[in-house]
């Protein structure tokens, strides 16, 4: 019996707060007593593998890649979208880990613009530089997996 995933063996998908990976297989498991069937997902930041029950991958977040055609939109955003300034470390803190954990590659573009634009102005505290660091590398290694993508685009980001 053929069964229809959302993700078939070979795609890319993002993973929020873990980056991306892709699924290199589709295996059923029997866990107390039941038998599900998972995405096992290589994760390439962190090196791990993950499996994810086939049944929760929408509650999951997970998504995939973001294509070319909104890379552009984000691309804009990252450039021209306004930064709130005024807000508490706190609260900014706050804020921005809740768009990180969104999985969204705009939200996370869009606390690595912030970031980097309060870096230039004064010297970030040390939760909000591993914070930079971490939505960084997710947003790059995510654009480097979208086709017809440029280094020098690529680089617009860092």
């Amino acid at each position: 019996m053929e069964v229809d995933y959302l993700f078939k063996i070979g795609d890319n998908v993002v993973y929020p707060m873990h980056g991306v990976g892709i699924i290199k297989d589709i295996e059923e498991k029997e866990i107390s007593g039941e038998k599900q069937q998972y995405y096992v997902i290589s994760m390439l930041i962190s090196n791990m593998q993950i499996m994810i029950p086939t049944g929760k991958i929408l509650s999951s977040s997970i998504r995939p890649v973001t294509d070319i055609i909104a890379l552009k939109h984000i691309m804009h955003i990252f450039q021209h979208g306004e930064s709130d300034r005024l807000l508490p470390w706190k609260q900014r803190f706050k804020l921005n880990t809740e768009k990180i954990k969104t999985g969204k590659i705009l939200e996370g573009a869009e606390v690595v613009r912030d970031l980097l634009r309060m870096k230039k102005e004064k010297a970030l505290n040390s939760s909000e530089k591993r914070m930079l660091n971490n939505a960084n590398e997710f947003l790059i290694s995510e654009l480097r997996l979208i086709k017809g993508i440029t280094d020098n685009q690529i680089k617009s980001f860092c």
